[in-house]
């Protein structure tokens, strides 16, 4: 495929120059870079899609580390996009060293990130997306996942303003979500009013009148092909987040209302249909199988980043990263009906590679500078590297529950298992926006309660089933809870109740005792009424006091069962 030749071409020229470990300058790894070539696309049929998703409040180029642990369960077990790092590489073709594996896996992050550079930016996306607008003309549409208005500072601060100002230069034609709820009800109908352009969620009804809370479907005109866009929102919102948020609506997978909006669309006259879901990529590959009719679905929620296109029956599945890391480009050509060719491209947006548009980069700097001085603060320094993506820990979260169990006076901590968050290079500076790229939610509230040994066990066994259910709909996306001050043994492949064992008080030594209760201190509570201080003014004090921030290699999980 295209992807896979042009992702060779380009690590090719940079894999045997970083060879050595990084050594080469940014500036001669970015001369083997070009915009031409990271552009570089044959033009195929009459539609082209445009996909980003899981932005996640990132208006900057950021530095982002991919997983290096991401297990499938059932039929996922070994598949995209459950492999990592060499796997990754050998399963796509990709070159150690090169761009490629630099923009889509963990191996050798800090070495080539000093090579070549940070990823993304608003500005740079826009670049891309006008020149394929000129180069296709009427064909093209640019779709936007969701996640978008959430996880940073200036998001959180402007209630998701900054993004949607942002995003309206790019023009999208629709657009779905997830964290933008927990804005609540009446922000997110506010900010909708503005968008000009739809927010599609089909799956989410009003609870009052069991009628559709949002606009299921948009029909649009793309080359001379009628094309349906469906939008999906992530089905256990008020599961995973607070519900006292968003009271009034009710959500699911819904299976059938996915079918019946299909049929509508076919009906309708629709010759593409596409699904702009926010499900995540496993439950979105077993949907691809029961419903038919969907010729593409833009999948996205578990952050997954795929080089190549997933086919399942008749349907593409395309995953785009996040964090504005890439940009998917897809051409189809539609023909009587149905999809007779495809062309897919993963485009990395290497900042120091694609030209910035001058008109994004003014708003961008207009949306950040209320918070630019704080954005900006030194708070203290990184020794190694923090990042937070794996199953099951990550040095970011290592430090927000270092910085818990001893800002709070607690014996275990709990730390969501969230996805979204920047990573900071050995020895860089940490600043109050690297913090909020880890925290920034609008329930940031650190509690501090009794728990029993039982409770705690309940709560492991609930989130990793949330995660390593085989079957797909009943897995929620995210990470394990991360865990300080406890160690604890998981056999991912059991039921739930029995995967996790040899629960450990990490000062003491000791067994978990079932019945005894524990100083336990958390964050993201879903609970209404949930008090304490914000997580990130706990973290910032934490850090400051350290100055340096060492992070030991946490070896208190141990998996089994893989």
């Amino acid at each position: 495929m295209i992807t896979r030749r042009e992702m060779l071409q380009v690590g090719a020229a940079t894999a045997a120059l970083v060879a050595g470990g990084g050594s080469l300058t940014r500036a001669f790894a970015q001369q083997r870079l070009t915009q031409e070539e990271l552009l570089k696309f044959d033009p195929l049929g009459n539609v082209t899609l445009l996909h980003v998703a899981d932005i996640h409040g990132q208006l900057m180029p950021v530095y982002f580390r991919e997983p290096s642990v991401n297990l499938g369960v059932g039929e996922a077990r070994g598949q995209p996009p459950h492999l990592t790092g060499s796997d990754f590489l050998k399963r796509f073709g990709i070159s150690e060293k090169s761009a490629a594996a630099y923009a889509m896996t963990s191996e050798d992050f800090s070495a080539l990130a000093k090579s070549y550079g940070k990823i993304g930016g608003l500005d740079r996306l826009a670049t891309v997306v006008k020149k394929v607008r000129a180069e296709r003309d009427d064909k093209v549409l640019m779709l936007d996942g969701g996640d978008t208005w959430q996880g940073s500072l200036s998001a959180n601060a402007s209630k998701g303003q900054d993004m949607v100002d942002c995003m309206a230069l790019l023009k999208p034609d629709a657009m779905t979500g997830h964290w933008e709820f927990t804005y609540g009800e009446a922000r997110v109908k506010q900010l909708i009013e503005g968008l000009g352009f739809p927010f599609l969620a089909l799956n989410i009804r009003d609870t009052e009148w069991n009628e559709p809370a949002f606009e299921a479907m948009k029909m649009f005109t793309r080359g001379g092909v009628k094309v349906a866009v469906l939008g999906q929102a992530f089905p256990y919102t008020p599961v995973a987040n607070p519900r006292w948020m968003m009271p009034k609506w009710s959500f699911g997978i819904r299976e059938e209302d996915v079918r019946s909006q299909v049929d509508k669309a076919r009906k309708a006259g629709a010759q593409l249909v596409v699904l702009l879901s926010h499900n995540g990529f496993d439950v979105d590959r077993k949907l691809a199988s029961r419903v038919a009719g969907i010729d593409v679905i833009l999948t996205s929620h578990t952050h997954d980043a795929l080089p190549e296109a997933v086919t399942v029956g008749k349907t593409l599945l395309i995953a785009s990263g996040s964090h504005g890391k890439f940009v998917s480009r897809l051409d189809l050509d539609v023909q009587d009906g149905a999809v007779k060719g495809f062309r897919y491209k993963l485009i990395p947006l290497f900042a120091d590679v694609i030209a910035p548009d001058a008109e994004m980069t003014a708003a961008i700097t207009k949306a950040r500078a209320p918070y630019a001085k704080e954005l900006a603060r030194v708070v203290g320094q990184a020794d190694g590297l923090l990042y937070r993506r794996g199953n099951f820990n990550g040095t970011f979260d290592d430090l927000i529950c270092a910085a818990l169990l001893k800002e709070r006076d607690a014996e275990i901590v709990l730390s969501p298992g969230f996805r979204w968050g920047t990573s900071v290079l050995p020895g860089a500076p940490i600043t109050m926006e690297d913090i909020h790229n880890a925290t920034a939610i609008t329930y940031p509230q650190v509690y501090r309660m009794p728990m029993t040994g039982e409770r705690l066990k309940d709560i492991l066994e609930d989130v990793a089933d949330n995660l390593f259910n085989p079957d797909p709909y009943y897995q929620q996306g995210g990470d394990m809870v991360r865990c300080g001050g406890l160690g604890y043994s998981i056999d991912v492949s059991k039921p739930i109740g029995q995967r996790i064992s040899g629960m450990t008080h990490l000062k003491t030594g000791k067994p978990i005792e079932p019945a005894k209760e524990y100083t336990v201190a958390g964050w993201a509570s879903v609970n209404e009424g949930t008090e304490g201080p914000p997580v990130w003014d706990l973290v910032e004090k934490y850090i400051a006091a350290e100055k340096t921030v060492r992070i030991a290699p946490n070896t208190s999980v141990k998996i089994s069962g893989v």
